[in-house]
């Protein structure tokens, strides 16, 4: 439990004591426990009310699934975690478990915080009385005789294995597969965070790290291949699944020989999930993510995975507007790789080109030599990959990536000319049915003509380039460089014609927020 957590409980405990010695009913406390707790530690009433009864959430539960027992219903499908999510405001229980948690605390759902009627049409207090809860817009708090008791015992976070995560990962994908318009919400996220948080406490916890079975290898390579050419909610759906069966595998001790290949399939799925929510805008997640990478690829003693997702990391700061810690992180990764032949050691120099050209802007002759050096030693390195690294997209490093990232670097540092012959090659080594870095390199190649004085050529490059995408293949760092390319334009050429039709098709197409600008994106 967690200093918050702790503070916030013995709170809630001084409360409830107090409240039982004068003889307050429990609704009366948990009504209390929200007054007290709710500015400090953000308490939910849903969460009051089992701090009223000074029980775990194994209690709760318990008591939810004898309820289905008793109306002759099979076993729930919840647990600790979906009823943690519940209490953190990260989930709203649907009609059935709204109505147990009502039944099972004895009141009705304002009382907990929810709006609307319970789906059974009857008040909760008694069993079969018709009532409300509420008076005058508060919770009835006069004292029950048959409230519910159960025997407290200390507060038990434990986890339930996530069936309930992966559920709402699993109804997404079917959506997404059946054509549905489907939006990162905040469901999915707690889902996808949920999991994450379960890696976490598995790694931490375990002293010998379990293995995976050698399908779940090709599977988590085979998402490494969809990275450049899979919409990325339904890319994370499909991840997010795998990350959670390698958890559950890492929860049973296996031979000390096969733990080395789990822990760089953790690190794998969790820097690859990193990644999707770079694309997908949720920059603070995608951090989180990296976290997990770096703790599961800590396991493995291997200098090039370590340095693999610290160079991956340091692309959140990159695009989301601290360079300097872009660099930072760049430089930790090239000394990690140290004289390892890997794939960071062609990322991290790249990346540090970029910032350079971030921090101190175009033109400045020594920054472009400096950024031009750097680039000089990522092409050095690059050479010295093996031939299955160079092949690889997302685990290792490609020619094309290569291309695509030095005619960004160049963008960014003014050098247009010399920018766009790099991007127009990088262009020509992609696929078909790649999508992601071939679209923004079509931006930096309209960036490039801006440059150059060309604003209509601009418009036309990046209005052709919105244009082509679906819906799907639009997420929310790719608009954002899109929007870019419009302000560019718009400082260059303020009243140009087209400009006005370019603006009027980016919007409403991204979820455009302060926190989360963009200077760069895809692989």
């Amino acid at each position: 439990m967690s200093g918050r957590q702790h503070r916030e409980t013995e709170l809630a405990r001084q409360v409830r004591a107090r409240g039982l010695a004068v003889g307050k009913s429990s609704a009366q406390i948990a009504e209390e426990i929200y007054e007290k707790c709710n500015s400090q530690f953000g308490t939910t009433r849903v969460k009051g009310h089992r701090l009223a009864h000074g029980v775990a959430l194994a209690d709760v539960i318990e008591q939810i699934r004898a309820l289905f027992e008793r109306d002759g219903k099979s076993a729930p499908g919840i647990g600790e975690t979906l009823l943690s999510a519940y209490e953190s405001g990260l989930k709203r229980p649907g009609p059935e478990y709204l109505h147990y948690l009502c039944s099972a605390y004895r009141v009705e759902p304002a009382s907990l915080g929810y709006d609307g009627p319970c789906i059974c049409g009857h008040g909760h207090r008694m069993p079969g009385v018709v009532r409300g809860d509420l008076q005058d817009g508060r919770p009835d708090t006069s004292p029950d005789p048959r409230e519910l008791l159960i025997q407290p015992i200390g507060l038990d976070l434990s986890a339930d294995g996530g069936e309930e995560d992966e559920n709402v990962l699993r109804r997404t994908l079917l959506q997404l597969l059946a054509g549905s318009g489907i939006v990162l919400d905040g469901q999915v996220l707690g889902s996808v965070e949920s999991i994450r948080r379960r890696m976490d406490d598995t790694l931490v916890s375990a002293t010998v790290s379990p293995a995976m079975l050698d399908q779940w290898e090709e599977s988590t390579i085979g998402f490494g291949r969809q990275y450049m050419n899979t919409p990325p909610l339904r890319l994370l759906c499909d991840v997010m699944l795998e990350f959670s069966a390698v958890r559950k595998a890492m929860e049973r001790r296996q031979p000390v020989d096969l733990q080395e290949r789990l822990c760089r399939m953790a690190a794998q799925l969790a820097g690859l999930s990193g990644m999707i929510m770079v694309n997908l805008g949720d920059h603070r997640l995608a951090r989180s993510f990296f976290r997990t990478g770096r703790t599961a690829a800590d396991e493995t003693g291997d200098r090039a995975l370590r340095a693999w997702v610290t160079a991956r990391e340091a692309l959140v700061p990159l695009y989301y507007g601290d360079p300097r810690e872009a660099l930072n992180l760049a430089k930790k990764s090239r000394d990690l790789a140290g004289q390892t032949p890997c794939a960071a050691q062609a990322m991290a120099p790249v990346v540090e080109a970029r910032a350079l050209a971030m921090m101190s802007g175009a033109g400045k002759k020594d920054v472009v030599d400096q950024a031009k050096r750097a680039l000089s030693r990522a092409r050095a390195a690059f050479s010295q990959m093996t031939a299955a690294d160079q092949d690889d997209a997302t685990f290792g490093y490609t020619e094309r990536q290569l291309y695509f990232h030095q005619g960004d670097a160049l963008v960014k540092l003014g050098q247009a000319m010399e920018a766009d012959l790099i991007l127009e090659q990088a262009l020509t080594k992609y696929g078909p049915t790649d999508w992601l870095d071939p679209t923004f390199i079509k931006f930096d190649r309209a960036q490039c003509k801006i440059l150059e004085g060309d604003v209509d050529e601009a418009l036309e490059i990046a209005q052709s380039t919105i244009s082509g995408l679906d819906e799907a293949c639009r997420p929310d760092i790719l608009m954002q460089r899109a929007h870019e390319v419009g302000r560019q334009a718009e400082v260059k050429a303020p009243g140009h014609p087209k400009l006005k039709v370019y603006l009027e098709s980016l919007r409403g197409r991204s979820a455009w927020t302060d926190d989360a600008v963009a200077d760069g994106g895809g692989s």
